[in-house]
């Protein structure tokens, strides 16, 4: 299947970000564009088979959802590594299990056993 659409966060600090989320939530960088001075300004991270973008930018949105499958495990991950709970783990009616948090510049980010 083609990928046609791509979960995309906006970060002041790309590499800042890089480091939270392959640190709190275990995305592993695919790759990091940089631009003339050195500094990250896009890139791509697996989040499991899948990718999202990151870019420099002003941050903040509705949120990007990612299923994951031991959500509990997940989120202690996340919140030992700093990210702030917004959302504490619950069971929803339609059978996920999830949270959300707020990574260090203020982008939502949901975690959950639900795959659409």
């Amino acid at each position: 299947m083609t990928r046609t659409v791509y979960a995309l966060a906006r970060y002041q600090d790309c590499q800042a970000a890089i480091d939270f989320l392959t640190g709190a939530f275990g995305f592993r960088v695919h790759e990091a564009s940089k631009d003339g001075e050195g500094v990250v300004n896009h890139a791509e991270l697996f989040v499991g088979d899948d990718l999202i973008m990151i870019g420099q930018g002003k941050p903040g949105g509705p949120g990007i959802y990612v299923a994951v499958e031991d959500v509990d495990a997940h989120h202690d991950r996340a919140k030992a590594a700093g990210a702030s709970i917004v959302v504490e783990l619950v069971d929803q009616p339609y059978g996920s299990r999830e949270y959300g948090c707020a990574d260090p510049e203020g982008n939502h980010w949901y975690f959950g056993t639900y795959r659409p």
